[in-house]
């Protein structure tokens, strides 16, 4: 089952509600978080991700009574990101009845709690966002990507919900994320995100080929082929999208339907996890 290739549902979440942008902007409202993880986990997914995208930007806590709802109903995964700023922030999700945390701004901000977390919980519970875009300025140091126009550029982290740049070169960054103990890596880039043109995958590609744990790519799902694109060419372990669960254009059942009859290991929709 090692190999399988997952496919999760990213709910992300404002006031208690989920909504759906493009490029992180022009938010729209997409319905309760529990009752779409439910509609998920009934279709089959191998996981749920809840980010509560402004909790950084807002500077507050996370949505400890959404998740504790979540996991009283979901009988698969559940990782959560959005506001996990220490320790205790990593606890209170955990316990609340999150299987893993996602963190993004916090982890940037201070890379030690990477390290720390990983040491007090395991690794298999830590998660590290890595949210990019693309730049051709200030490229000395920097890791260049030769992107399909025979063009090259380095990928940038972006932080507090993709609006405050950092200097950061992304390949860089997830490489020692992984040394620091992070299990997994969600990386969204936000040249792709919403746009439903497929997910980047030359940084896709350039991360899950220089780091030893699996990589979500997540950021720019339009059809049944991207998915097939991101685990192929961008060499993903697991593909993660928004919109066309959450507007019903298909379901993760069709997806993996899909994924099967093009030769992708997935597990069968009517596993339980």
């Amino acid at each position: 089952m090692g190999l399988t290739r997952r496919i999760i549902p990213c709910l992300d979440i404002k006031d208690g509600r989920v909504v759906k942008g493009t490029n992180f902007l022009g938010l729209r409202d997409a319905g309760d978080p529990v009752e779409l993880a439910c509609r998920y986990n009934t279709q089959g997914a191998d996981e749920v991700v809840f980010l509560d995208i402004t909790a950084s930007k807002e500077k507050r806590g996370m949505i400890l009574e959404v998740i504790q709802r979540a996991a009283d109903e979901l009988f698969l995964p559940l990782t959560v990101g959005g506001g996990i700023r220490s320790i205790e922030d990593v606890q209170k999700t955990l316990r609340a009845g999150a299987d893993k945390v996602s963190m993004n701004t916090s982890a940037v901000e201070n890379p030690d709690l990477i390290s720390e977390a990983a040491r007090a919980f395991g690794t298999q519970c830590i998660v590290t966002a890595i949210d990019v875009k693309r730049r051709t300025e200030n490229c000395e140091d920097k890791s260049l990507i030769s992107l399909p126009d025979g063009s090259s550029c380095w990928y940038e982290v972006v932080t507090y919900g993709g609006s405050k740049p950092t200097g950061i070169d992304a390949l860089k960054w997830a490489m020692e994320v992984e040394k620091r103990g992070a299990g997994e890596i969600l990386l969204t880039s936000m040249e792709t995100d919403g746009t439903k043109e497929g997910f980047d995958i030359p940084i896709t590609a350039a991360i899950s080929e220089n780091v030893g744990i699996p990589v979500i790519a997540s950021g720019g799902v339009g059809t049944l082929e991207h998915f097939y694109e991101g685990l192929v060419s961008g060499k993903a372990d697991a593909v993660l999208a928004a919109s066309v669960f959450h507007y019903g254009e298909m379901t993760v059942a069709q997806v993996k339907e899909y994924l099967a009859k093009r030769g992708i290991p997935i597990r069968s929709p009517t596993m339980k996890v």
